[in-house]
């Protein structure tokens, strides 16, 4: 070897069978990656030989991740995987760090062949917490099916990984570093980025940033309120929010990203964002938000802690979208929405005459639909919205969305919603989580209620609680078929449709790392406009009382009630 050169080394190894990527990428306790030996270098090398030889030749690749424990380590076998695996360049945010909506922007902008994002999303940090590693392809989005069986496959035969373990990369200093390694005609280029300006300069080309700036800082500026929770978007939200449309600094909070976010739970809803909505009950600010781990997801809060639930966020956006100079621009090609989501966008796409997309959960599924120039906006249950813009839900993007419309309607959250309801009427919704199930439990109780619900006794029955009366006029697993590429996922969740349009659905989640997490997901319609107003949860208890008797959910995992309602 001359001098000077890197040396590419080839690491024998063994298997493990259990790194199938979720929805949202591979999860693990940390200790696992810590603990098993290779366990990181196998999935790593079953990534990049998913990738065809001559495609990953001299090809770009991003890099960042959420900021939490374990991140720079990974980053570290990351680079040393992608030099010896044939990768020309990399992209990586400042201090590896950079949010998973930037990301998809960073891909996009740079026609990098995809990026790895070190995640775990809403999922607890630390070393006693999780970690995640998802695969986005070149359009930005995370991987399909296909190609996330095919990274499945490989780590279950894998035998030996490439790596040049003499490279090392400084994440502190922005910039380019070049490194030369042996068999190479080209050097390595790693090059170390601002984590912000892409990103930034994208949403500038997408919201009136001059409109925004008079809402937030001007005569008459609304007073608001976010929450960083500790997460990577912590600088975005400093840099975009207080540097450039002039909120002042102490309206965000939690901005500093941290390891272990603080110890808390880097998740946007009431129950781990109650500090946000303490902080709104008084009055004092008109608007709130607050974001996850890695920036994806976003809550929504009016005065005195008023909450925007995720399928009416969507929906209100959606009736409001041209105030979004971003579409006045491109028009609207269609809506979407994951099919556990309250139908609120239903009714604003029939009035509006636009076409709407029923899709599993997965933001891959919208991805598909946008690729192929039919889908404008698109939102889940699980606090995502996102527009085409990217190809990943997208929780900053979603404040400037609803900022927008506050700047042009010179009304209240509270009081854009009330109109909304009386426009559409409501979809009162919720979710009951009940996580640490036993894996066993869980699969065995949804097995015996699908039996049950596709029985084909099980349609017309009918329900009674107190003084409401439901009949089932539907029951199935969920089956859906791509209208772009034609492929069915099935088995995505059990839905009982009844003949009023409410429903109960019930999933496991595909995020938990090491037990099931069980979901029950409530969506009732209502438009006597004397009722709109009430409480969701008093107006979702029949629901609930029927959801928890037909799956004997409570006697069977011996639960007496939901770890989390969001």
């Amino acid at each position: 070897m001359a001098d000077g050169l890197l040396q590419v080394l080839t690491v024998p190894t063994a298997p493990y069978p259990d790194q199938r990527p979720g929805t949202g990428g591979l999860r693990k306790k940390v200790h696992v990656f810590q603990s098993r030996r290779n366990y990181l270098h196998n999935f790593i090398q079953s990534i990049f030989s998913s990738i065809d030889l001559r495609d990953r030749q001299g090809s770009t690749v991003v890099v960042g991740g959420d900021g939490r424990f374990f991140n720079r380590t990974a980053i570290g076998v990351i680079v040393q995987m992608a030099a010896a695996n044939g990768v020309g360049r990399m992209i990586i945010g400042h201090h590896g760090m950079m949010s998973t909506p930037a990301i998809s922007c960073v891909i996009r902008k740079y026609k990098a062949i995809g990026g790895i994002i070190l995640t775990a999303s809403h999922n607890r940090g630390g070393p006693d917490g999780d970690f995640g590693i998802k695969f986005n392809t070149a359009n930005g989005g995370p991987a399909k099916e296909a190609v996330t069986n095919k990274i499945f496959q490989i780590s279950r035969t894998i035998e030996e990984f490439a790596i040049c373990p003499g490279l090392h990369v400084d994440l502190t200093t922005q910039g380019k570093q070049m490194f030369d390694l042996e068999n190479k005609f080209k050097p390595f280029t790693v090059e170390i980025v601002d984590s912000v300006e892409s990103y930034a300069n994208m949403l500038r080309n997408i919201f009136d940033f001059a409109a925004l700036k008079e809402l937030l800082s001007g005569e008459k500026h609304i007073n608001i309120r976010i929450d960083a929770m500790h997460g990577v978007v912590g600088p975005y939200v400093r840099r975009i929010l207080c540097e450039e449309l002039g909120c002042p600094v102490n309206s965000a909070v939690n901005c500093v990203p941290l390891e272990d976010f603080g110890g808390q739970h880097p998740d946007p809803n009431l129950t781990y964002a109650a500090d946000l909505v303490d902080s709104m009950r008084d009055g004092q600010y008109d608007f709130g938000a607050a974001f996850d781990g890695d920036g994806d997801r976003n809550m929504i809060l009016g005065k005195h802690g008023f909450f925007v639930t995720p399928p009416d966020s969507v929906a209100v956006i959606a009736d409001n979208i041209f105030c979004i100079p971003y579409f006045q621009h491109t028009g609207v090609r269609g809506f979407a929405r994951s099919m556990p989501t309250s139908a609120a966008l239903d009714r604003v796409a029939k009035a509006n005459k636009i076409e709407l997309y029923e899709t599993p959960t997965g933001w891959k599924f919208f991805g598909n639909l946008m690729d192929a120039g039919r889908l404008s906006l698109c939102g889940e249950e699980s606090f995502g919205t996102g527009g085409d813009h990217i190809r990943e839900k997208d929780g900053l993007w979603a404040v400037l969305a609803w900022l927008s419309i506050l700047a042009t309607k010179k009304q209240s959250v509270e009081d854009i919603l009330k109109d909304h309801w009386l426009k559409y009427g409501r979809n009162y919704f919720t979710r009951y989580d009940y996580d640490n199930v036993d894996i066993d439990t869980a699969c065995e109780m949804m097995e015996d209620l699908e039996m049950m619900i596709i029985d084909k006794s099980f349609v017309k029955q009918r329900f009674a609680v107190e003084d409401k009366i439901y009949k089932v006029e539907k029951a199935d697993n969920f089956e859906y078929t791509d209208p772009v590429d034609s492929t069915i996922s099935r088995n995505q969740g059990l839905r009982i449709i009844f003949s009023d349009g409410s429903r109960i659905i019930y999933r496991l989640s595909g995020t938990g790392c090491d037990v099931a997490t069980v979901r029950i997901y409530i969506d009732s319609y209502e438009k006597d406009q004397v009722i709109v107003h009430n409480h969701d949860l008093v107006m979702l208890a029949p629901l609930a009382t029927i959801a928890v008797k037909i799956s004997q959910l409570h006697h069977r995992t011996g639960r007496s009630g939901p770890s989390v309602i969001t």
